[in-house]
């Protein structure tokens, strides 16, 4: 399980990770035409990138990167880092 960010609920009522909200987040914009784009939108996807860029950064090396929560953490933020 990821950081629950602490008050966050999913609309189950159990706690849900940040990086699940933000994949939420992601699909929406994907789904959103470029020009209806806003700042916040611009905002958004600049977390996103940062948050990916770091998280690389940390590959775990004594582990199957296939099954391992560092690649699900990645993948909740839009991210394959088998498929890069």
């Amino acid at each position: 399980m990821g950081w629950s960010g602490g008050a966050r609920k999913s609309d189950s009522g159990g706690g849900e990770s940040v990086g699940h909200e933000m994949g939420r987040h992601i699909v929406g914009l994907l789904d959103k035409k470029k020009a209806d784009l806003d700042d916040d939108d611009y905002a958004h996807m600049r977390k996103v990138i940062g948050y990916v860029h770091r998280h690389l950064k940390q590959k775990p090396t004594k582990e199957s990167i296939e099954d391992s929560r560092w690649r699900y953490s990645l993948m909740s933020w839009g991210h394959d880092p088998l498929k890069d």
